[in-house]
């Protein structure tokens, strides 16, 4: 029996040794958003790969593109309009898979400003987060030929924080809200739906790809990178399609996973419900389509474009294709 355990123990301790190491750095923090990396980590589906995976909150004033552009992470969650406009700025960022298939962005407003159409912002104060979040509100402002600077005709910009106050308090006609958390912030806050109206990027013609994952291009050289990449993405997508079928589960995992104890049950179970929506569809490839369609809306012209050029090498399907295989 001694013989055997000794035996146990060294081969716990060579399965250790071996373990690639896999650091994720997500955009915000511990959220049924980012349930799938969680729900893989629970359920040894990263461990079943033979990885080490730590998974790194977010916050206000964490950006994903400075963590790992440091060097302090291997793969980040971030949006595509980020991603690319830091690409563009000279930071290599490749998409290697893309989980969330639709938006979930959306611009909340009360229906009291008299805002009923896109056509109404003009003149009005509107709610935009920024750290690379401000991308997609930028391009549709453009694309309504509406400018951002608070001239006459145009809109003025409220650099929103990361809640719902500027609404509540009527600082602003509009904020910026997720489909899965801050517009569920303002009906909590007492607001009712029937006094709200809402336009969401996905129906406007300018959605633009969220929480897609991301690496550095010269990593992608490296065949041990590419390796946990593809075992990394594998577990990611069992993990986000178990959420998808047990978001009251993913929603508790989170929940035990949330150090800040912030999170309520209530409030991530609805989460997690709305984020399974956007999940829905992705295999963890990413659809050129979709791609062509963020792009198109990031160049679109106008007084203030995301990016000037069309990129290259900005996604590959040399992680995902190895994955689903």
């Amino acid at each position: 029996m001694k013989k055997f355990l000794s035996a146990s123990v060294l081969a716990l301790i060579a399965g250790q040794a071996s373990a690639q190491d896999v650091t994720l750095q997500l955009k915000w923090v511990t959220q049924a958003q980012f349930a799938g990396y969680y729900v893989a980590a629970e359920k040894g589906f990263y461990e079943e790969e033979g990885l080490n995976v730590t998974i790194k909150p977010g916050g206000p004033d964490i950006a994903p593109t400075q963590v790992i552009a440091g060097g302090a992470a291997d793969v980040i969650v971030e949006w595509m309009p980020a991603a690319l406009a830091a690409r563009e700025k000279g930071l290599p960022l490749v998409n290697i898979a893309q989980p969330f298939k639709s938006s979930g962005m959306m611009l909340t407003c009360l229906k009291e400003s008299g805002i009923t159409s896109p056509a109404d912002f003009a003149d009005k104060t509107l709610g935009v987060w920024f750290f690379g979040n401000e991308y997609p509100f930028l391009s549709w402002m453009s694309q309504l030929g509406l400018k951002t600077d608070g001239s006459p005709g145009g809109v003025t910009v409220l650099k929103q924080g990361f809640n719902v106050d500027p609404l509540l308090q009527k600082q602003a006609a509009c904020i910026s809200t997720m489909t899965y958390n801050e517009y569920w912030q303002v009906i909590d806050a007492g607001i009712s739906p029937d006094d709200l109206v809402t336009f969401k990027y996905q129906d406007q013609g300018v959605a633009t790809m969220e929480d897609g994952l991301y690496v550095l291009e010269e990593n992608l050289k490296d065949p041990a990178f590419e390796d946990k990449m593809v075992k990394f993405v594998r577990a990611s997508m069992k993990g986000w399609k178990y959420a998808e079928e047990n978001p009251d589960e993913a929603a508790m995992i989170v929940l035990d996973n949330d150090e800040t104890g912030a999170q309520t049950e209530t409030h991530q179970k609805r989460m997690m419900g709305e984020v399974a929506k956007l999940t829905a569809g992705s295999n963890g490839a990413l659809d050129p389509a979709d791609y062509e369609r963020t792009v198109a809306s990031l160049l679109s012209p106008g007084s203030d474009p995301v990016i000037s050029k069309t990129p290259e090498g900005a996604w590959t399907h040399q992680i995902s294709d190895k994955a689903l295989q």
